[in-house]
């Protein structure tokens, strides 16, 4: 897993919130699936949607896959 568009999710924070990483680059706090793709599309990777997010090896889901949100 090592392009420029790679991805690190990390696990579910107290309020719900999920650090994002693309790349070296952390990008923000995602609250929802629809905050990785808006994420992965600002990097380039336009057309994308909660399914490809889903099923992609670009992303590392840490601490629960995309269902997991508090």
């Amino acid at each position: 897993m090592a392009t420029d568009h790679s991805a690190v999710v990390c696990p579910p924070s107290e309020d719900g919130g999920r650090r994002v990483r693309i790349g070296s680059r952390f990008v923000g706090i995602a609250h929802s699936i629809t905050d990785v793709v808006a994420f992965m599309q600002q990097v380039g990777l336009r057309g994308w949607d909660e399914t490809d997010v889903d099923r992609t090896e670009l992303i590392e889901w840490r601490g629960g896959g995309p269902d997991a949100w508090r």
